[in-house]
């Protein structure tokens, strides 16, 4: 091209008006099922020392669960790989607990009879000499990677409207099997809501997909019967309409189901686990990690700034990139994105928002958050996001409280 010539384009306007859709999985859904073992033995392991390294990998089929990982801790196990006394047995109790908890007494997957294999061994120490801080270094992150946060206020839980309403479908579901009040209702489901956007805004849902496992001895109708009620307590006044389409188990029968139907691995939900589609994900799963894998700790964080910012009124909608090298403490990039929204510069924000949370080093998040505690099993289903600060630590990542800090910036 001659150097005379310069093409211009001009930036894209954000469409005003259009139909999205994010879905979600409920704790019974055998890749849910396994993130919530993953997550349990972190919480386990980080509860008898709290700078444990733990990657959890766990699978679930028909009456099997598998874990495998790395892991380091005191009271846990020795770099040779034995076990201190007691915690196999721990360890088992802990998977079947989960199991038992979420509902599980079928033939093809049950929590008393069903094979359990442990294959937990001692972390890598090339790993450890990279991520370990030392006299001349800082705490290194545990990975490579990039990582990304969202808010948006759309929804009260500044979360996208398409996937608060896919969970909380799903949770109401659960809570009425768990209490006996829909005892027709087994663990395994799926929701999916799509939202009609009217000047970026949603105004009414075009349809509603919810496939839940179910007794042998309900009909199909009898299962819509019991679960659209439910649906139109969750979702606001006027957003279902003549117009809506309805898909309640629109395969028919949906009684074999849970890793007796289908395969479940960690990691594998990580849409469902974030934003439902609405923003970027770096690609790294949450579940079965420590604090120190910034897959985990550094995605919390940027949730936490980009929370905060639209919490404060500087934007509507936020988005926040961080990337990371692993054994190196200070982030490779901050990436802001107001989407148009914006009162404040966008590189204000890149430059400040680190400085609000120690540098966002590894340590400094970690230290900031809290998240040397067990509180991750209750965050493996129904979202890591949108979700309310805990007494005890959990969900430290959806607090406001850098929200007069931020608008003393902008000001």
């Amino acid at each position: 091209m001659p150097e005379d010539i310069v093409v211009t384009q001009e930036p894209a306007l954000a469409r005003s008006s259009f139909l999205f859709t994010s879905e979600s999985v409920s704790e019974g859904h055998p890749d849910k099922v396994a993130d919530q073992i993953s997550d349990a033995i972190v919480d386990l392991f980080l509860s008898k020392d709290p700078e444990a390294r733990v990657a959890c990998e766990t699978l679930t089929t028909t009456n099997l669960v598998v874990i495998a990982g790395e892991i380091r801790g005191q009271g846990i196990m020795d770099t040779e790989g034995n076990w201190a006394p007691g915690v196999e047995q721990e360890i088992e109790d802990t998977v079947r607990g989960v199991v038992r908890d979420i509902g599980y007494e079928q033939d093809g997957f049950h929590w008393k009879t069903l094979q359990f294999q442990n294959h937990l061994h001692p972390q890598s120490a090339h790993i450890a000499q990279g991520v370990d801080a030392g006299e001349d270094k800082d705490e290194g992150a545990g990975d490579q990677g990039i990582m990304f946060g969202y808010a948006s206020n759309e929804t009260p839980e500044l979360m996208p409207a398409t996937l608060a309403y896919s969970h909380n479908i799903l949770k109401a579901l659960a809570e009425a099997r768990h209490s006996g009040e829909e005892p027709g209702l087994e663990p395994d489901a799926k929701s999916q809501v799509t939202l009609h956007y009217e000047n970026g805004r949603p105004v009414r849902a075009t349809s509603i997909v919810v496939s839940t496992q179910h007794k042998a001895n309900l009909s199909q109708d009898q299962v819509a019967a019991i679960v659209k009620p439910y649906v139109e307590q969750v979702l606001p006044d006027g957003f279902i309409t003549a117009e809506t389409e309805w898909h309640i188990n629109p395969t028919g029968t949906f009684v074999i189901g849970g890793p007796d139907g289908d395969a479940g691995l960690t990691g594998r939900k990580i849409i469902v686990d974030t934003y439902g589609g609405a923003a970027p994900h770096g690609g790294g799963a949450f579940s079965g990690k420590d604090p120190t894998k910034v897959d985990r700790s550094a995605a919390y964080a940027c949730r936490y700034l980009a929370k905060n910012v639209v919490a404060a009124g500087l934007a509507d909608r936020c988005t926040i990139q961080i990337s990371y090298a692993i054994g190196v403490s200070k982030p490779l990039s901050v990436h802001v994105d107001l989407h148009g929204t914006g009162k404040i510069d966008e590189a204000v924000l890149e430059r400040e928002l680190p400085k609000l949370i120690g540098g966002a080093s590894p340590r400094a998040i970690r230290e900031h958050l809290g998240l040397n505690k067990p509180i991750y099993r209750r965050s493996a289903a129904y979202g890591h996001f949108g979700r309310t600060p805990d007494a005890d630590g959990g969900f430290s990542w959806e607090k406001t409280d850098l929200v007069d800090a931020l608008k003393a910036l902008a000001a």
